[in-house]
C-alpha cells in the first residue's frame, strides 16, 4: 500500500483489516523500506500481487516468542539473512569480530546471530512444525549446495538441511517468489512443489526428474577434494538459464537436494516494475532513537541501474547468484526515480552512483545471451575480450547525458566500479572523456586487484599491460579536461596463486606509483566461488590443475606487509618476507629500497609507538582484520584533511 511500511506488529496489520497475514518476512537486517534491500524487493513484490505480509526485523533468536508477533502466516515463513553473509558481516578475513553491523540500528552489532537463515529457521520450526519455510537472499544462495566453510574450515551441508526449511529462492527471486506464492495459494503442499526455476528443494526420491546431473555425493565431497573441486565447477558450468540441467546432490539415508535450472532474467518492463513499486525509500521509524540505519547513507542517493556481471572475477560470488546476463532499468524508470530523488530535503545536488554490479555494462556480453544464454566453457572478458562481445558505452552514455541535465542535479558520480578492459574495447564512444570531464570526484577508484599476470590469470582478471593501457588513456582524458584526478587502484593480498615472488612484485609497482593505495583486502574465502574452491582444494575447478595457496596466517601477514610496506609496525615482516623471496637487494638506502636496512633503536622506537598508538600487529593470528579497519580510517582522515593526498609520495624515513 502506497505511502506506508509494511506492518511490523500485529496491531498495524488489524489495521489494515488482515487478521492473518499471508506470509512473514524474517530478516537479519534492520527494517529499510528501499529498493536496494531485497526483502523490501520481495515484501513489496508480493504485496503488488495481493498477497499480506507481515516484516519481522532482527528477532531475538534467543526468544521464541520473537517469531511469534504474527502467529502463524496463511502460506508460509520467509527468512532471509540480510544484504550481506551474517557470517562476513560479523568476521573479518582473519576471523576477528568487527565493529559496526550498518544493517542495524545505530550500526550496533549484536541484532542477528551467525548463520542466521540456519538459526530463524531451526527457531520457526520449533514452534510451527509444519508451516512452509522458503529461505533466499545471498547467505542461503550461496550455500544451496554442499559447500566449503571458511569460519569453520569445514565442508558443511547445503544449508536447506541444516535449517529446517522446505526450499530455497536462489538468486533474483522475482521470478520464482511469485510462483511459490501462486503455488502454495492454490492448495499444493511445498513438498508437491518441485517444478519452479530458482529454487531448491529436498526429496527421498528423484526418479520423477528427467536427464538431471548428479553432482558428487556429499560424503565424496566431504572426504576428497578433488570430488569437491570436481562438482564446483559442475555447478558453475550450471548457473545459466537458458543451458544449466538440473543438479542432484545426494546425502544418503537423509535423501537428495535438488537445485532447479535458475530463473530467467529479468525483461527491462519487469525491472521498471519492480523499481516502481512503492518503496518508502528509508529506514522504518522505529529506529529513529538509535540514530537509524547506517546502511542507507550510502545508497540514498544512488540509482541501480543493471543486474548481473559478465565480468568473470574468480573471487566473486555474483555469477553464482546474479548471473551472468545483464539486466537493465529503462532511462525513463531511472529518470523518474532521479525526479523523486530531487524532492528529498535532504538531495544536495549530487547523485552517487549510475551502476550496479558493474556500472558500465548495459546489455548482455552479446546477441547470443539474449536467446542461448552465456558459454558455459568460455568468459566473456577472460582471458582476452571475445570477438562476439558488444562493446557500447553509447546507451550509458545517454543515460548519464539525461541524468546531468535533470533541474536539482549538480553532478552525477560513478562508483560502483567499472571494468576497465571493456572500457578500452569501446573504440567508438567518447565514454572515458566523459567519465572524466563529469563523472569522477578527483579519483576514480578502480579495481586491477594485482600486478603479476600469474595471479591475475587465477582472479580472471585481464594482464597488467591492460590496465597501464588504461591509466595512459585515462590520464591524457583528464590532462584534455583539465583536471587533476587520479585512478586509485585497489590491490588484493593472499589470492590462491600468490606467493611471495609475486607479493613482492606488486610492492615495487606500489613503490613506484608514489602513494600508498587507498584499500588493500586480503583474499577473503567467501562461499561459492572459484578462488574459494581453489583455496580449499589446491585445485583449478575449471582445469583440475594445482593452485599454490598461501593458507598460513604468518605468509599472509607478510604479503599484507608487503602492501604496506611503509609503515612501521611492519618491518621485520617485510624483511622476512624479502628474504624469503631472495629479495635482499630491496633492503638498503637506494631509491628503489623499499626498506632499510636493521636499525635496533629506530625499530624500537616504532614498536614503542604502535603499542602507544594501541596497534594490533601481525603476529600470525591477530594482524590483519583491525590494521586494515585502522589502516583505512587513517588514510580516509588524510583524504578529508588534503585536498591532493593521492601525490603522497616518498619520502625521507
Amino acid at each position: 500500500m502506497s505511502g506506508e511500511f509494511l506492518p511490523v506488529t500485529m496491531e498495524e496489520c488489524r489495521e489494515r483489516g488482515i487478521e492473518q497475514p499471508d506470509f512473514v518476512y524474517v530478516c537479519g537486517d534492520a527494517y529499510v523500506d528501499h529498493s536496494s534491500f531485497g526483502a523490501a524487493i520481495i515484501c513489496r513484490l508480493l504485496e503488488s500481487r495481493g498477497y499480506s505480509v507481515g516484516m519481522i526485523a532482527q528477532p531475538d533468536w534467543k526468544d521464541p516468542e520473537s517469531i511469534q508477533v504474527f502467529g502463524e502466516p496463511r502460506l508460509g515463513f520467509l527468512i532471509s539473512a540480510g544484504n550481506m553473509d551474517s557470517m562476513v558481516n560479523h568476521y573479518t578475513v582473519s576471523k576477528k569480530h568487527r565493529q559496526k553491523d550498518a544493517y542495524s540500528p545505530g550500526g550496533e552489532m549484536g541484532h542477528r546471530p551467525d548463520r542466521a537463515v540456519i538459526v530463524y529457521g531451526n527457531l520457526i520450526r520449533r514452534t510451527y512444525k509444519k508451516t512452509p519455510i522458503i529461505l533466499g537472499g545471498i547467505e542461503a544462495s550461496l550455500r544451496r549446495m554442499g559447500h566449503y566453510d571458511y569460519w569453520s574450515d569445514q565442508v558443511k551441508r547445503s544449508v536447506l538441511l541444516d535449517s529446517g526449511a522446505d526450499m530455497i529462492s536462489y538468486g533474483m527471486g522475482e521470478h520464482s517468489i511469485v510462483e511459490i506464492a501462486d503455488a502454495l495459494a492454490s492448495g499444493l503442499d511445498v513438498k508437491d512443489i518441485t517444478f519452479i526455476r530458482g529454487t531448491v528443494y529436498r526429496c527421498k526420491s528423484v526418479e520423477h526428474i528427467p536427464e538431471p546431473l548428479y553432482l558428487p555425493s556429499f560424503e565424496e565431497i566431504k572426504e576428497k577434494k578433488e570430488q569437491y573441486a570436481r562438482s564446483f565447477g559442475i555447478q558453475h558450468q550450471n548457473t545459466d538459464p537458458y543451458q544449466a540441467k538440473v543438479l542432484i546432490e545426494d546425502y544418503g539415508n537423509q535423501g537428495y537436494v535438488v537445485q532447479n535450472p535458475p530463473a530467467y532474467p529479468l525483461t527491462e518492463q519487469e525491472m521498471d516494475d519492480v523499481y516502481h513499486l512503492p518503496f518508502m525509500r528509508t529506514y522504518h521509524p522505529m529506529y529513529e532513537k538509535k540514530g537509524g540505519i547506517p546502511a542507507i547513507e550510502e545508497i540514498r542517493f544512488s540509482l541501480t541501474s543493471n543486474r548481473g556481471c559478465f565480468g568473470g572475477c574468480n573471487f566473486c560470488a555474483l555469477t553464482f547468484h546474479q548471473g551472468r546476463i545483464v539486466q537493465v532499468r529503462s532511462h525513463e524508470s531511472l529518470l523518474e526515480e532521479a525526479v523523486e530523488m530531487t524532492k528529498d530535503p535532504d538531495f544536495k545536488g549530487y547523485i552517487h552512483d549510475v551502476g550496479g554490479p558493474t556500472a558500465d555494462f548495459r546489455q548482455p556480453a552479446c546477441k547470443k545471451q539474449l536467446t542461448k544464454g552465456a558459454c558455459t566453457n568460455r568468459q566473456c572478458l577472460f582471458p582476452t575480450p571475445c570477438k562476439n562481445l558488444i562493446a557500447d558505452h553509447s546507451d550509458y552514455l545517454a543515460l548519464l547525458r539525461k541524468l546531468r541535465k535533470i533541474p536539482k542535479v549538480k553532478k552525477v558520480f560513478i562508483r560502483s566500479g567499472i571494468r576497465f578492459d571493456y572500457v578500452l574495447e569501446d573504440t567508438k564512444s567518447r565514454f572515458l572523456q566523459e567519465l572524466a570531464d563529469y563523472h569522477v570526484s578527483g579519483q576514480l577508484r578502480v579495481a586491477p586487484e594485482h600486478v603479476a599476470d600469474k595471479v591475475l590469470e587465477k582472479m580472471g582478471k585481464p594482464s597488467h599491460k591492460v590496465y597501464l593501457e588504461f591509466l595512459k588513456q585515462y590520464y591524457a582524458c583528464c590532462k584534455k579536461s583539465g583536471k587533476e584526478q587520479y585512478a586509485v587502484p585497489y590491490f588484493m593480498s593472499s589470492h590462491p596463486g600468490c606467493g611471495l615472488k609475486e607479493a613482492v612484485e606488486l610492492a615495487e609497482y606500489i613503490r613506484d606509483m608514489g602513494f600508498m593505495p587507498e584499500q588493500v583486502q586480503d583474499f577473503y574465502p567467501t562461499p561459492s566461488t572459484i578462488s574459494t574452491c581453489m583455496y580449499y582444494t589446491g585445485l583449478d575447478p575449471r582445469t583440475m590443475e594445482k593452485v599454490y595457496v598461501p593458507v598460513n596466517p604468518h605468509e599472509k601477514n607478510m604479503q599484507r606487509a608487503l602492501i604496506q610496506y611503509r609503515r612501521p609496525e611492519n618491518r621485520k615482516l617485510v624483511e622476512e618476507a624479502l628474504v624469503r623471496a631472495g629479495r635482499q637487494d630491496l633492503i638498503g638506502f637506494g631509491p628503489k629500497c623499499l626498506i632499510r636496512p636493521y636499525d635496533g633503536r629506530r625499530t624500537q622506537k616504532a614498536e614503542n609507538l604502535k603499542t602507544q598508538k594501541g596497534y594490533i600487529g601481525n603476529n600470525g593470528k591477530n594482524g590483519r582484520g583491525n590494521q586494515n579497519q585502522q589502516s583505512n580510517g587513517r588514510q580516509q582522515k588524510q583524504h578529508m584533511g588534503k585536498k591532493k593526498t593521492i601525490r603522497n609520495v616518498h619520502k625521507k624515513r
